[in-house]
């Protein structure tokens, strides 16, 4: 097979149109409405990590610690926090300051003593609502699956990605 130009031309026009890799950055404009982040506060915008909630139906940490909270003023100040083993989500600590926190998670915050659940108000934006220690202690989750395992164990899949494992004798879920 002969070609009028050299191949290293084939090999360009490849990678020209090939994608390298997944996105890494999220510009301010193109970040999610429901997040409420000021467009002309900067050109940037967090990008959350990979976690158990999708990209546009989560609210990243640092988010909630800089524009929420107003515990922090840049996003290293946000690092430090969640560095310093601060920042609780679900019970756990978390140390990404871009981790997704989402619908019905609560996020704790030890040192000041406070603890919020992630909620919509009435418009689909995420709003922090106050709880106390008790309430921070359970979570409702939506089961989206529900299935038989290979040994015979039922299993459901809940929205936030945990797979919980039931006795069989257990009332089905409606």
């Amino acid at each position: 097979l002969k070609y009028p130009f050299p191949a290293r031309f084939l090999v360009e026009e490849v990678f020209a149109t090939m994608a390298r890799g997944p996105k890494k950055h999220l510009k301010r404009l193109n970040a999610p409405r429901h997040w409420n982040l000021g467009k002309m506060a900067g050109v940037w915008a967090p990008r959350p990590s990979t976690g158990p909630h999708k990209m546009r139906e989560c609210l990243p940490i640092s988010v909630v610690l800089r524009d929420r909270l107003k515990y922090a003023l840049t996003g290293k100040e946000c690092m430090q926090i969640c560095m310093e083993r601060c920042v609780k989500v679900d019970g756990k600590v978390r140390t990404d300051f871009n981790y997704p926190a989402g619908f019905m998670d609560v996020i704790e915050l030890e040192k000041s003593g406070d603890r919020f659940r992630l909620l919509f108000d009435t418009k689909g934006r995420f709003v922090l609502h106050r709880i106390n220690k008790e309430e921070a202690t359970y979570k409702l989750c939506r089961v989206n699956k529900v299935f038989i395992s290979g040994k015979k164990v039922p299993v459901c899949v809940t929205h936030d990605g945990r797979t919980i494992r039931y006795p069989l004798d257990l009332p089905t879920f409606g």
